[in-house]
């Protein structure tokens, strides 16, 4: 396993991690959970990723107990959650002082820890002065509920305006991001955030590499049954593999076939390898609904060096989404 700092901190975190999003609790029950997070560690995963809103705090509950029974000394694991849907309540969702203190002792609660790592706040709050988020995240820290905080999905303008405004007033500033970052979704990671790396020292814990799934090539002819396609309550998935967007997608993961089959890897692998590739991305969190999936996964470190500049130029030339250079917002 390699070891990448997050942002500009002294936390390693693996470079392929592992989370909890759409599968504990939903496709997997404890026992199959236990299995998955075990053999991630074993491979030299560090890094699991929950949130509050994952099957309703199940997810965090569930990876609590096998946290609990695992055994591993706290300082070998970095284990975050997110704030922003806590529950039906108008206090219990957003980014209110309230909430995020509340949602913290929530979410510690089930996953039985006395500390997370990371804490992030799940969407920007339109409704929520930034800095009351940036103040109450910032009380997280210094009574040692969590260690760093950042923000998941958030406009590059406002997490420069938390970090300016958590500067001004001696506060802890945001460190990390997590977007959404694949072959097929780019723009955010890849332009909207660039200035940011350097300026502030963002790391990035990114989600969805597979793009749920399409990336892997197994929807190329249609959604085969018990994947997150056909998971209910995740619909969207569905349609969204059905779309006339997905058409185009789907032209472009089955053109990329033959160059993982070139470098005798899977599809899955080829594209987590891809982005890897990228200096930017501090870890790449992968799912997994059973434990030889998070084997087969761990298989993307073996690639990463084999995707030279040649490589890397046939994948562009398939893809042909290379994000155009913006005006500088900042």
């Amino acid at each position: 396993m390699d070891y990448r700092f997050l942002g500009n901190s002294g936390l390693q975190v693996s470079a392929l991690s592992f989370g909890a999003w759409v599968t504990f609790g939903s496709q997997m029950d404890q026992d199959l959970a236990e299995q998955c997070m075990h053999a991630a560690y074993e491979a030299g995963v560090n890094f699991f990723d929950n949130a509050e809103v994952y099957a309703g705090g199940v997810a965090e509950e569930i990876m609590g107990q096998i946290l609990t029974r695992s055994g591993w000394h706290r300082s070998d694991f970095v284990v975050s959650t997110k704030i922003f849907w806590g529950g039906e309540g108008p206090n219990r969702r957003g980014l209110s002082r309230k909430h995020i203190l509340e949602g913290a002792d929530a979410a510690l609660t089930r996953l039985q820890q006395d500390y997370v790592d990371l804490i992030f706040c799940h969407r920007h709050d339109l409704h929520t002065p930034i800095e009351e988020t940036v103040r109450a995240m910032d009380h997280l820290i210094r009574t040692g509920k969590a260690l760093y905080w950042g923000t998941s999905e958030w406009p590059a303008d406002r997490i420069l305006e938390a970090w300016h405004i958590a500067r001004r007033e001696h506060l802890t500033p945001p460190l990390m991001e997590q977007p959404q970052y694949n072959m097929l979704h780019r723009d955010r990671v890849e332009h909207e955030y660039a200035p940011l790396y350097d300026d502030i020292g963002l790391g990035t814990t990114i989600w969805s590499p597979l793009a749920s799934g399409l990336l892997t090539g197994k929807y190329n002819d249609s959604i085969p049954e018990n994947t997150r396609g056909t998971v209910a309550g995740y619909e969207w998935l569905r349609e969204r593999f059905e779309g006339e967007e997905a058409l185009a997608q789907l032209k472009a993961v089955r053109a990329l076939a033959p160059i993982a089959e070139e470098l005798g890897c899977t599809q899955a692998q080829l594209a987590l390898a891809w982005c890897l590739k990228n200096p930017n991305v501090s870890t790449v969190i992968t799912g997994a609904s059973r434990p030889e999936q998070v084997v087969e996964n761990m298989k993307a470190l073996d690639i990463v060096d084999q995707m030279n500049q040649t490589v890397m130029d046939r994948i562009e030339g398939i893809l042909e989404n290379r994000p155009e250079p913006e005006k500088d917002w900042r």
